[in-house]
């Protein structure tokens, strides 16, 4: 990843295309992380204010088309998937199954929470809502407009504080994480207790 930054920071011109590419690899399951490039545009940015707007763009565009192959992978292929090699080794059926489970109780609001949860959550998210099938417009209108206000945040973040706020991110996705879960136990608890009564 530091080669990348060095490489960029010396040719910025070129940097919103290598981040849309590299984000665009990242939509087949390749180890590039949206954050890191979110970061990497930010600071970019911060120091080379001229290039903000292609910066963001490409930040965006790229995360945006990431998850449109994320998501038609998972529709077109489905479970067939966990028979491909090379994605084999990146997708744990156990989190597959439980994302699904998700979506089935929570719909949209799973993938919309969902994307503002930093660090490898994401993808899983994008393709189990392939596999389950959910409708194609409304994965893309929902994904759009999340994926535009997330990379919004961050870049912002990143633009403003730089390293500072990397600390800050992993708080708040992991707390993100965890007050997902919370809602979804207190619903799940509710549930089972109307079951009860």
């Amino acid at each position: 990843m530091e080669a990348i930054f060095e490489f960029v920071q010396q040719h910025v011109y070129y940097a919103p295309f290598v981040i849309f590419f590299l984000l665009c690899l990242a939509g087949l399951n390749l180890p590039i992380s949206e954050d890191a490039m979110l970061f990497i545009s930010g600071v970019l940015a911060a120091q080379n204010p001229h290039y903000a707007i292609p910066l963001f763009l490409g930040v965006f565009l790229g995360a945006f088309v990431s998850d449109m192959i994320v998501f038609w992978l998972g529709y077109r292929f489905g479970d067939h998937l966990y028979d491909i090699k090379f994605f084999n080794r990146f997708i744990n059926p156990e989190k597959v199954e439980k994302v699904k489970l998700f979506y089935a109780k929570y719909g949209v609001i799973t993938l919309i929470i969902g994307r503002f949860i930093p660090f490898g959550v994401r993808n899983v998210l994008f393709l189990t809502a392939g596999m389950g099938k959910m409708k194609r417009s409304v994965f893309l209108i929902c994904d759009f407009f999340t994926c535009l206000v997330s990379c919004s945040i961050y870049f912002t973040l990143y633009y403003i504080y730089g390293e500072d706020v990397i600390h800050m991110t992993k708080r708040f996705g992991f707390a993100a994480f965890v007050i997902f879960l919370l809602v979804i136990l207190v619903l799940l608890f509710k549930k089972q207790q109307q079951k009860v009564s």
